[in-house]
Order: structure tokens, then sequence, then C-alpha cells
């Protein structure tokens, strides 16, 4: 019976660093890239029960606009049924969101604000 003598696996070359003229090790540093974080969009959408000055109030508390700016805004939003109020990062839009649905849901206003990715 013949049997074979199991041969080791190939090993990789060996990487050297890089040596100057002193035999001191040299070490490449490579600069990392990293993307922008994702921003995302808040928007209001329009319904016909929340009053034209509220969503005016609104923009101007939680976004700081102007006042017309924020009655532009909200033109747009009523117009168009959507308007948006601001680009920021995933957590600050959720928060902005968050911060507005409540103002609306004191109120008793049923004003509607979502957060989407800006493309």
């Amino acid at each position: 019976m013949a049997t074979k003598i199991p041969s080791t696996p190939p090993t990789p070359p060996a990487v050297k660093p890089a040596r100057d003229d002193g035999d001191a090790v040299v070490i490449e540093r490579r600069p990392q890239k990293t993307a922008p974080p994702q921003m995302y969009q808040v928007v209001m959408l329009n319904d016909d029960y929340t009053p034209m000055e509220f969503v005016v109030v609104v923009i101007q508390e939680f976004f700081n606009k102007d006042r017309e700016t924020a009655t532009q805004i909200m033109l747009k939003i009523h117009l168009d049924g959507r308007g948006v109020c601001g680009v920021y990062s995933r957590d600050m839009a959720a928060t902005k969101v968050n911060q507005v649905m409540e103002a609306a849901h004191q109120a008793g206003h049923p004003l509607q604000c979502v957060s989407e990715p800006v493309e």
C-alpha cells in the first residue's frame, strides 16, 4: 500500500517593511478615506386641518427660519402637498421630526412630518 506524504500548504510570500539606510523600519501610512454621512431632509406634509399660522410658527421655532422664509415654506407645503424644512444628519432629522410631531399633538393638530434620505 503506497502512502503519500502530506504536502504542506504553500505559504504566502513574506512582506518586508521598507528599510532606509540606517536599518530602521519605515512604516507607510495610507490615508483613510471616509465618506460624509448620509443626509436626511425633514419634510412636512399638507393637511386640511392644521392652521397655516401654526405651521409657520413651528417652522420658525424648530428650524430657525425667519418669518418670511417660514411663510414661503408653509405656502409650498400648502400648494404642493409637501415642503422641505431642512436637511440634517439622520439623528438630527429624527429629533426634528419628533419635536414637530409632539408640538402638533400637544396643540391638537394632525400635522405630519417625516424624514427621508437626500438623493
